[in-house]
């Protein structure tokens, strides 16, 4: 297990929160606006895609806050898929929908800078970050 400070910790918590919320809202209250994000590309339906989306992100939250052997291993799973949906929030922007409250081309932009964050922050608070830099260094 890697060792996380207690700010780490506390951020790793928040993030699952976040994550449970996010997933929560795909499958209810914010089903709409997420369907909004998925790209025309996708070969599935908007709504299946939002639902499955909604399903991981709820086992990533949970994973985050009560999986904590594993939590390096979920920082980087986590890191992944939000890099797989990235192409959603890039989306939202070229084809100018809006959704969220993005209702201007600047607040998408300014959107597409916050994925960086959240994947940095997965990394981060769950120790995978330290995790690969001591590997590159042996």
């Amino acid at each position: 297990m890697q060792k996380t400070s207690t700010l780490q910790n506390i951020l790793r918590i928040a993030l699952g929160a976040f994550m449970l919320l996010a997933g929560i809202g795909h499958l209810t209250f914010q089903r709409e606006e997420f369907q909004a994000q998925v790209p025309n590309w996708v070969p599935l339906g908007k709504d299946l895609v939002v639902v499955l989306s909604g399903v991981v992100e709820i086992l990533f939250g949970l994973g985050m806050i009560l999986w904590t052997k594993q939590k390096a291993t979920i920082g980087v799973l986590l890191a992944v898929f939000l890099v797989l949906v990235f192409p959603g929030n890039i989306a939202q922007y070229t084809n100018g929908i809006d959704a969220f409250g993005l209702d201007t081309d600047q607040k998408r932009l300014i959107r597409l800078f916050f994925q960086p964050v959240l994947i940095a922050w997965a990394l981060w608070s769950t120790g995978a970050l330290a995790y690969f830099i001591n590997k590159i260094k042996k």
